[in-house]
């Protein structure tokens, strides 16, 4: 019989339920929201972006702003995300609020990864 990390963890994967809600931490180390969930390529089944959760109180007011999943990097010593990004430059990039989901495009895509500096599939 198994027990529930087996299920959930490996030493290389994670269920998506572990990850979504986990911090993320800007380099300097100031905690600037949690993964909210991240969008996956149907085809290659390759995490293209965590959509990061920011801001608001209890989820209410919260922006959420998507980041090239490749951008992130896994701090064992915090349990969470850091990504090389300022919460200014954060807060200027392409996000959007609950009730104004993008479509997920080729256009969309090329904004975040140009904005962030990054190479993508689109």
């Amino acid at each position: 019989m198994s027990n529930a990390v087996e299920t959930d963890e490996t030493d290389r994967l994670i269920a998506s339920n572990k990850v979504e809600g986990t911090a993320v931490y800007g380099s300097d180390g100031e905690k600037l929201g949690h993964v909210y969930n991240f969008m996956v390529d149907k085809r290659s089944g390759q995490v293209e972006y965590a959509v990061l959760g920011f801001g608001g109180l209890f989820g209410m007011g919260e922006n959420y702003h998507p980041l090239p999943w490749n951008s992130l990097t896994y701090d064992t010593g915090k349990g969470g995300y850091v990504v090389n990004v300022s919460k200014d430059r954060l807060q200027g990039g392409p996000s959007y609020r609950a009730n104004e989901e993008p479509a997920y495009d080729r256009d969309y895509g090329r904004r975040i990864n140009d904005y962030y500096g990054v190479t993508g599939t689109y």
